[in-house]
C-alpha cells in the first residue's frame, strides 16, 4: 500500500496536529502516512499576520502539494483563505474545543489581572473583545509558537496571553490555562479548533483515504462559520468572531463584529438546519451588514 506524505509546518503544534491525522489515517482508512516539513513565510517572518498576509501559513503547504512534494496537507482551518481552491479536496476531522484561553502569571483570571496588566495577543478579534471587557489592559503584540508565547509570561515580560485552547489541548498543555472563556463572553475565530486536511482533487486514492476522516458535525459547524466570514469579505485577521452549535437537530450560529478599540460591537444569532449551514452563514452575515457591520469593523 502506498504511503501518503503529509505536509506540515515544523512547529510543535503543527507537527502534533499532523501526527494526529497520520494516526487517524492508519486507524480509519488503513492508510500508512509520514510527515514532511514545509517551511512557510509565516514561520520565518515575525511581523504581524495582518501585515504579511492572510493565508501566509497555508499557501506554502498548498504549493508543495500542487508540486507533488507531498500528497496531503494539514491546516488550522481558521488560517485558510475563505475562497475555495478547486485544486484541492478538503475534509474536516473531529473538531477540538474552539474556546479562547488565558495563560496568566500566578494563576490569575482576566478579572483578577491588575490595572494596566500587559496582555499579549496580535489577533484583532481578541484585542477588540478584551478591550471591551477590560479597557485598562495594555495589549502587546504576540507571535511565535505556543512555548515562545507562554515563555513571555513565565519570564515576566507579560502578565498574560490569550490563545486558542485547542492548541494547548493538542500539545497536552491545557493545564497551563488559568481561564477558559465561555463563548458567550469571548467569541472565538470562525472554525477555531477545526483542522482542514487537503489533498489534490485528482488524486483518487488520497481523496478516498481523507474521506474516512470527515466528521459531519464538525464540518457543518465550520461551514456555517466560514460562510459568514466569506460573506463579510473578512479574512482571518479581521475582528470577526463566530461560533456554531448543533442543538436538538438545529444549527445555531452566533457571530459578532467588533471595533478594534472595543468601543462598538454587533452580535447576531440565527437558527437553521445542518443542511443549510452555508446559507445560515450568509444570512447572519447579511443581517450584520444591514446593522452596520462594515462601519464597526472599519472603526
Amino acid at each position: 500500500m502506498t504511503t501518503l506524505t503529509i505536509g506540515t509546518r515544523g512547529s510543535l503544534l503543527a507537527t502534533t496536529q499532523a501526527g494526529h491525522v497520520r494516526d487517524a489515517l492508519a486507524a480509519a482508512a488503513g492508510t500508512p502516512a509520514q510527515l514532511h516539513i514545509v517551511t512557510t513565510e509565516g514561520d520565518v517572518n515575525m511581523a504581524p499576520v495582518e501585515r504579511i498576509g492572510v493565508g501566509v501559513f497555508t499557501q506554502a503547504l498548498r504549493e508543495a502539494m500542487a508540486r507533488g512534494e507531498c500528497d496531503a496537507a494539514v491546516h488550522s482551518f481558521k488560517d485558510l483563505p475563505t475562497a475555495a481552491d478547486p485544486r484541492f479536496h478538503l475534509v474536516v476531522p473531529p473538531r477540538e474545543d474552539p474556546r479562547e484561553a488565558l495563560v496568566a502569571r500566578d494563576g490569575l483570571t482576566l478579572s483578577g489581572l491588575p490595572e494596566g496588566a500587559r496582555v499579549g495577543t496580535s489577533a484583532p478579534r481578541r484585542i477588540s473583545q478584551l478591550k471591551a471587557l477590560r479597557p485598562d489592559l495594555d495589549i502587546r503584540p504576540l507571535r511565535g509558537n505556543i512555548d515562545t508565547r507562554m515563555g513571555r509570561v513565565a519570564s515576566g515580560e507579560l502578565d498574560a496571553i490569550v490563545l486558542a485552547y485547542a492548541g494547548l489541548v493538542r500539545v497536552g498543555k491545557q493545564d497551563r490555562a488559568t481561564e477558559v472563556f465561555d463563548t458567550a463572553r469571548l467569541l472565538p475565530a470562525p472554525a477555531q479548533g477545526a483542522l482542514a486536511v487537503e489533498c489534490r482533487a485528482r488524486d483518487a486514492a488520497a481523496v478516498a483515504a481523507l474521506d474516512a476522516l470527515e466528521h459531519g458535525e464538525s464540518a457543518v459547524r465550520a461551514r456555517a462559520e466560514r460562510s459568514l466570514l466569506a460573506t463579510l469579505e473578512a479574512g482571518c485577521t479581521a475582528p470577526v468572531a463566530a461560533h456554531a452549535l448543533l442543538e436538538g437537530g438545529e444549527l445555531v450560529l452566533r457571530a459578532g463584529v467588533f471595533a478594534l478599540d472595543g468601543s462598538r460591537s454587533l452580535l447576531m444569532e440565527r437558527r437553521g438546519t445542518p443542511e443549510g449551514a452555508a446559507d445560515l452563514g450568509v444570512e447572519v452575515a447579511r443581517a450584520l451588514l444591514a446593522e452596520g457591520a462594515g462601519e464597526v469593523m472599519a472603526g
